[in-house]
């Protein structure tokens, strides 16, 4: 009898919800859709110094954003819950034991001293970083010693020592690593948790997974999952693995780049319907003039089997020009009216704009420029726009590097935080804040006067002020360079 098709995605919930974490639901979805199964969502929180409740929040927005629909979760429940790993942490456990008494993995003693030194001679000698096997030859009478001077230790999964993983990827086809490419992996850390590697692979059975659908970059990890497979003597998932997005000149799609945040699409003024149009076109063929397709459409000309290996090439200009037909052809104008009052005071961006404002203003008619900045996605900054009596361009840059690392470090994201965050950096600098502030005032609002600029960042967001940021950083380092 055959199993029903179930399709997942996983995402970490670190940082700003990505559009390649979209671009894998979108695939998902659709090949659920035409397979005729369903999708859930799990949340892949293992790294625990990492993921934090915000970002789980900011990314459930994101997807419910672009209506990616999921039929189980941690926000839906359904019959495999808990559906964070961080709270199936002690189911786990059985499984590294059943691993160890068959003899399928090890306990490593090594600490990170030594793994350091080990990575170092390795890189030194030209060869891959990877595990040289020492707690493996330790006798159980040396493991037990170990634990009971209670030593911490790391549980890791053997490996075959010669010959190669051979497995059919429906992307890539038949695919062959040998075993001596893949490292001895971590599967459960020194305080219980497991990782990504184990508790994909358990969960995706105990879940029920039929099909596994993510980015190419976990190719190279496919061997550890079938290892764990068939150790465990499990039926194996289908496996898509997907062509990462890329930018034109084909490197892979950064953050510190490019606008990479599903925030920063929201905010910049890109419709749902057409972005997730827009991301799907990645996997259907079809004629020119044919491009503007709603989720149904997509549905219908869905052809997973024909993506390209060479990668999705994410045009923003492209998409600017979709997003564009969206507006125009496929929204009537009370239908426009009403979605930029949503779009404008999305968060209340607008009602605190205004209150912000009040106290700059001497005439209503000063508003549009002094608040203009918190819609708009680019500011028209060049380097002349950072020239101040007391700041050189130089020192702007220093300073908006310093404070790029608060976007993601921050665990709050309100004006008080990133004041003292700010203070830090700028100390860190040996300035004082007001000598800071002058800077973040030119990235954040276009201009060297204008609303509070702390309240002006929590205003808009991480997403937007990471952009902008961003594009401040690049503008001063291309005119260091000029």
């Amino acid at each position: 009898m055959a199993h029903p098709v179930r399709l997942r995605i996983a995402p970490s919930p670190t940082g700003e919800p990505h559009i390649g974490t979209a671009y894998i639901a979108l695939f998902n979805l659709l090949l659920a859709d035409k397979l005729g199964g369903e999708m859930i969502l799990r949340i892949e929180d293992t790294d625990q110094k990492r993921s934090t409740p915000e970002a789980e929040e900011r990314l459930l927005e994101a997807l419910d954003w672009l209506k990616l629909e999921w039929t189980e979760g941690p926000d839906k429940g359904g019959p495999h819950a808990p559906y964070r790993q961080s709270e199936r942490k002690d189911i786990y456990g059985g499984y590294v034991d059943r691993l160890l008494d068959e003899g399928h993995a090890f306990k490593c003693f090594c600490t990170a001293e030594r793994l350091d030194m080990m990575r170092a001679a390795q890189r030194k000698a030209g060869q891959p970083p990877r595990y040289d096997g020492r707690c493996l030859r330790l006798s159980p009478e040396d493991v037990a010693k170990n634990e009971a001077e209670g030593i911490p230790h790391v549980v890791r999964m053997k490996i075959p020592e010669e010959g190669e993983c051979r497995f059919t990827d429906m992307v890539h086809g038949d695919t062959a690593i040998g075993w001596s490419e893949v490292d001895m992996q971590v599967i459960l850390k020194s305080d219980g948790m497991p990782t990504y590697h184990l508790a994909n692979v358990v969960d995706d059975h105990l879940m029920g997974i039929t099909h596994v659908a993510r980015g190419e970059e976990w190719l190279s990890s496919v061997p550890k999952h079938i290892a764990l497979y068939d150790y465990f003597g499990w039926e194996k998932p289908v496996f898509y693995h997907l062509p990462l997005l890329r930018n034109a000149d084909r490197s892979k799609l950064s953050k510190r780049r490019n606008p990479t945040s599903l925030g920063w699409f929201a905010d910049a003024g890109y419709l749902p319907e057409a972005l997730v149009n827009y991301l799907g076109l990645f996997f259907i063929s079809i004629g020119e003039g044919e491009e503007m397709m709603p989720r149904e459409d997509l549905a219908r000309h869905f052809a997973p089997d024909s993506l390209a290996l060479a990668g999705a090439v994410f045009d923003l200009d492209r998409l600017n020009w979709l997003n564009g037909r969206w507006i125009r052809e496929r929204t009537d104008a009370e239908g426009f009216v009403a979605m930029v009052r949503d779009w404008a005071n999305t968060r209340g961006k607008m009602d605190e704009a205004l209150k912000l404002a009040q106290s700059r203003v001497n005439r209503l008619s000063e508003l549009g420029p002094l608040i203009s900045f918190v819609f708009q996605a680019d500011l028209g900054i060049t380097r002349e726009s950072f020239v101040a009596k007391k700041m050189t361009p130089e020192g702007s840059l220093d300073i908006l590097t310093e404070v790029m690392g608060l976007i993601d470090t921050l665990p709050d994201w309100t004006a008080e935080a990133i004041e003292a965050g700010v203070r830090d950096a700028a100390e860190a600098k040996g300035l004082k804040l007001r000598d800071a502030v002058g800077p973040l005032f030119v990235a954040i609002t276009g201009s060297q006067r204008s609303l509070p600029v702390f309240q002006s960042m929590a205003l808009i967001g991480r997403a937007m002020c990471r952009y902008r940021l961003t594009q401040a950083i690049r503008i001063l380092k291309e005119g260091a360079q000029a």
